[in-house]
């Protein structure tokens, strides 16, 4: 294989591993009987808004699903209690959503299930080196994106 060759199959494994290690987590998860992963990814990151929460477009940027399904999605969670969702006083182009008590007790219920998952599906099929080399050079392929859309 060339250089081109390889880079290409990097990318290919990427995609095959997060689609089937994704879906043997989400089942699970679901087996487990809590909220669905979509809605514990997203519950995490609004919780990383603190008490004032995340605009909403924030939230869309920060998780791997269309704007349009991240919204749906809040509202779904919202009637469920595990969200609030208020307009910005000073910004009414602007939706803030802030995760509920129910909301973090429900990652609490979900953790274990998904840390185990995470376990079973991805990490204990990799040394700890290379865990750490995908770590890297993962996360320099996201930083660089996200510069690249602030630019």
């Amino acid at each position: 294989m060339n250089e081109g060759e390889h880079r290409l199959e990097a990318w290919r494994g990427l995609l095959l591993a997060h689609s089937a290690a994704v879906r043997a987590i989400e089942s699970d998860v679901a087996r487990n009987g809590t909220i669905p992963l979509t809605w514990y990814d997203v519950l995490l990151e609004v919780r990383s808004g603190g008490d004032q929460g995340l605009r909403m477009q924030e939230v869309a940027e920060r998780v791997v699903l269309s704007r349009t399904r991240v919204s749906r999605l809040v509202d779904e969670m919202a009637r469920s209690g595990l969200v609030t969702k208020r307009p910005d006083p000073t910004d009414k182009r602007v939706t803030w959503a802030a995760i509920t008590d129910a909301g973090r007790a429900a990652i609490l219920a979900t953790a274990p299930a998904y840390m185990a998952g995470i376990w079973e599906h991805f990490s204990r099929h990799l040394t700890d080196e290379e865990s750490a080399t995908i770590a890297e050079a993962l996360l320099r392929v996201a930083h660089a994106q996200q510069e690249i859309r602030l630019t």
